[in-house]
C-alpha cells in the first residue's frame, strides 16, 4: 500500500529536491541572478563615493570645501541610488512571479499525485490533512521558494563586496567588524533549530483545527452533533485545537524576535565599537580619515545586513524544512495500483463484458485476507449476483473488479485481459459502478448526472434520468436540473441521491455494471420503478451485483454465496434452495418458509412470480 515516503526521516530530504523544483524555469531563474548581481554590485558604489565626498568636497585636507565637486558626487550617487532602486523593484517583481509559479506548479503536482494515490491511501488518511498540505503547508513555504533563492545570492555577493571594500579603507577596521560574525552564526544555530521545532507544532496543530472544522461544520457533522446534543464535546474539542495552535504560534513568534533583537542589538553596538576603535588609531598616529570612517560604518551595514538576512534566511529555510518534509511525504507515496506501461487499450465497441476471477486472494494492509481462492466467470450479458453476511467480502470482489485495488495472489480480467494490463482510460469505459452509499458534488443536478458524459446532450441526461426514476422528481425543482444540490448532495434524500447517481452510471452506458446495494436506499415506490427501468437498460450488459435482500437477485443467472472470503456455493435460485445449504438457510432468515409471493418487499409481484428488477432483465 502507498506509504508516507520521507515523513520524519531527515536523510531522506535534500535541499538538492526544493532546487529542482526550479528547473522548469531556467531562463527566469538566470535573468533574476543576473538583476541580483547587479543590485548587489552597485550597493558598495556609494559608500566609496561618500568618502570622497566627505575628504575631497567637504573637508578636503587644503580646507576649502569644493562644492563643485559635492555636487557632481551628489548627482553620481543620486543615479546610483535611482538605478538600484529601480533594479531591485524589478528583483522582487521578477522573484515573487518566478516564487509564485513554482508554488502553483508545485500545488498542481502534488494534488495530482494525491489523485493517483490509490484506495487504500484514503482509507487511512483524514480529508482536513490533506487539505491543510495542499493550503497551508504549501503556503507555509512561500518565502522560502519565492525569495529565498535571490536572498542568497544577494546576501552573499553584497557581503564578499562589502568586505573587499572595507578592506580597501582599512584593514584593522574591517578585522574587528569581522570578528562579530561567528557570534551570529552562533545566535542563528540556537535559533533556528528552535524555530524549526515551533513550526513543525504550528502546521500540525493548524492542520488538527482544520481536520476538527472540516468534520465538525460539514452539514453532516453538524446534523450529527444536534442530533446526539454533542455540540458542548465539539466546542470543546474546537477549543483544545485552537489552544494547542495559539500556543505553538505564540511560540513561534517570540523566538523568531528574539533572533531579530539579538541582531538589531548587534548592528547597534558595531558601529561604537568602530568609532571607539578609529579613535584609538587615530591617536596612535593612523592616517585615518572622517571621511573613511563614515564610509566604513555606511558599508558596515552592508557588512551585517547580509549577514543578518544570511542567518534570517537559514532560519526560514530551517523552519520550511518541517514543511517540505511534510509536502515530499505525500509526494513520496507510492499508489499500488498503477497503470501498466504497455497497457492494453480496448475500444468500448469491441468489449464483450466477460468477468473472470482466477484463484484471486486479497488481504488490506497486510492483515488477514478477505478473500480466499476465489475464481468465477460472469459471461457477457449475465447477471450475476453475491450473497453473504457482512464482512463475508462480497463488496471486495466488486471493488477488484473496478480495480480500486490489485488482488495480492490471481488474476481479475476483463475479456482475458488481466486489469493490471490494461489502461486506466479503457477500464473507466468499461466500467459502470453504482455504489451503497452515492456520493454527489455541490454543484447542479446536470452536472452530477454528466460527471462522467461531460458533454452529454440534455435529451441523454433526460432519458437516463426518466430510466433512473428521478426525472420528475427534478422538474418539481423551480431550477429544474440547473438545481444546486448542496455539499454532498444534501439538499435530496437518500433515494434521491441514489438515483441521481444511477442515472450518472446509466448516462456513462458501461459494458460492464457493478452494483452494490445499488438499491438499498430506495424507497418501495421507487425500487420498484428502478428494478424496472433498469431490467430493459442492463440488458445484454455483464452485471455483477451484491444485495442483501434476497428478493433483488432471485433471478440472477448466477448467485454465489460468499462466507469468509470463500465462495461455498454458486448455483441459480431454484438449485441453491434445492441444495439446502447455505443460500436457504439465508432465504430462510429472511422470508421464513412461507412463500416469496406474500414476503415481496413492495408488494408487487412479476410474470414469474418474484418481485425483482432481474426479471424484467431476462424478459420474464
Amino acid at each position: 500500500m502507498e506509504r508516507d515516503g520521507g515523513a520524519g526521516h531527515e536523510d531522506e530530504f535534500g535541499w538538492g529536491r526544493v532546487i529542482a523544483l526550479f528547473g522548469p524555469h531556467r531562463r527566469r531563474v538566470a535573468v533574476v541572478v543576473g538583476l541580483v548581481l547587479g543590485v548587489a554590485a552597485i550597493g558598495v558604489v556609494n559608500p566609496l563615493l561618500l568618502r570622497r565626498v566627505f575628504d575631497n568636497g567637504l573637508f578636503p585636507a587644503e580646507g576649502d570645501t569644493d562644492l563643485g565637486l559635492v555636487v557632481q558626487l551628489s548627482l553620481v550617487m543620486l543615479t546610483v541610488t535611482a538605478t538600484s532602486g529601480a533594479l531591485g523593484v524589478w528583483r522582487t517583481i521578477a522573484t515573487n512571479r518566478l516564487g509564485q509559479d513554482v508554488l502553483r506548479d508545485l500545488r498542481n503536482r502534488l494534488y495530482g499525485h494525491l489523485q493517483e494515490l490509490s484506495l487504500s491511501f484514503y482509507s487511512g488518511a483524514r480529508t482536513g490533512d490533506l487539505q491543510a498540505r495542499i493550503t497551508s503547508d504549501v503556503g507555509g513555504i512561500q518565502n522560502a521558494v519565492t525569495t529565498t533563492l535571490s536572498n542568497i545570492l544577494s546576501n552573499v555577493v553584497t557581503f564578499i563586496s562589502a568586505i573587499i571594500a572595507m578592506l580597501f579603507l582599512s584593514v584593522p577596521l574591517t578585522g574587528l567588524a569581522l570578528l562579530t560574525v561567528p557570534l551570529f552564526v552562533l545566535a542563528t544555530r540556537w535559533v533556528g533549530s528552535r524555530r524549526e521545532r515551533f513550526t513543525a507544532q504550528t502546521q500540525a496543530a493548524t492542520a488538527e483545527m482544520s481536520v476538527v472544522t472540516q468534520e465538525t461544520l460539514s452539514v453532516s457533522g453538524i446534523t450529527l452533533a444536534k442530533l446526539f446534543g454533542r455540540q458542548d464535546r465539539e466546542i470543546a474539542r474546537f477549543e483544545q485545537a485552537n489552544d494547542d495552535l495559539a500556543e505553538a504560534a505564540t511560540a513561534q513568534q517570540v523566538i523568531g524576535q528574539a533572533f531579530f533583537t539579538v541582531v538589531g542589538t548587534f548592528m547597534g553596538a558595531t558601529p561604537v565599537l568602530v568609532y571607539l576603535v578609529a579613535g584609538f588609531l587615530i591617536d596612535g598616529g593612523s592616517s585615518l580619515t572622517a571621511g573613511t570612517v563614515v564610509a566604513f560604518t555606511t558599508l558596515q551595514s552592508q557588512l551585517f545586513f547580509p549577514v543578518a538576512r544570511l542567518l534570517e534566511t537559514t532560519v526560514e529555510l530551517q523552519s520550511s524544512r518541517a514543511l517540505f518534509r511534510r509536502i515530499f511525504a505525500y509526494l513520496d507515496a507510492e499508489p499500488d495500483v498503477v497503470e501498466a506501461e504497455d497497457a492494453v487499450v480496448l475500444r468500448s465497441q469491441d468489449v464483450r463484458g466477460a468477468v473472470a476471477f482466477d484463484d484471486v486472494h486479497f488481504a488490506y494492509d497486510d492483515g488477514p485476507e478477505t478473500l480466499d481462492s476465489v475464481s468465477f466467470t460472469a459471461s457477457p450479458g449475465t447477471l450475476v449476483a453475491f450473497v453473504g453476511p457482512s464482512g463475508s467480502g462480497k463488496s471486495t470482489i466488486l471493488n477488484l473488479v473496478a480495480r480500486l485495488y490489485d488482488p495480492t495472489e490471481g488474476v481479475v480480467s476483463i475479456d482475458d485481459v488481466d486489469l493490471r494490463k490494461l489502461s486506466f482510460e479503457s477500464l473507466a469505459h468499461v466500467m459502470g459502478f453504482v455504489t451503497q452509499e452515492s456520493y454527489l458534488f455541490a454543484g447542479t443536478l446536470r452536472d452530477n448526472v454528466c460527471y462522467g458524459k461531460p458533454d452529454a446532450s440534455d435529451a441523454e441526461v433526460e432519458k437516463a434520468c426518466r430510466a433512473a426514476a428521478i426525472h420528475d422528481r427534478i422538474m418539481e425543482f423551480a431550477d429544474g436540473y440547473d438545481t444546486v444540490v448542496g455539499e454532498r448532495g444534501f439538499r435530496l434524500s437518500g433515494g434521491e441521491r441514489q438515483r441521481i447517481a444511477i442515472a450518472r452510471v446509466l448516462l456513462h452506458d458501461p459494458r460492464v455494471l457493478v452494483l452494490d446495494e445499488a438499491t438499498s436506499a430506495l424507497d418501495t415506490a421507487s425500487e420498484r420503478k428502478i428494478q424496472a427501468a433498469l431490467g430493459e437498460l442492463v440488458s445484454g450488459r455483464t452485471t455483477l451485483a451484491v444485495a442483501h435482500r434476497l428478493s433483488t437477485i432471485q433471478s440472477a443467472d448466477v448467485i454465489h454465496v460468499v462466507d469468509h472470503g470463500r465462495i461455498i456455493e454458486s448455483g441459480d435460485h431454484d438449485t441453491l434452495l434445492a441444495k439446502r445449504g447455505a443460500y436457504a438457510e439465508l432465504y430462510r432468515e429472511q422470508f421464513g418458509d412461507g412463500e416469496i409471493e406474500t414476503t415481496c418487499a413492495d408488494g408487487v409481484v412479476y410474470a414469474d412470480g418474484r418481485c425483482t428488477f432481474d426479471a424484467a432483465f431476462h424478459g420474464s
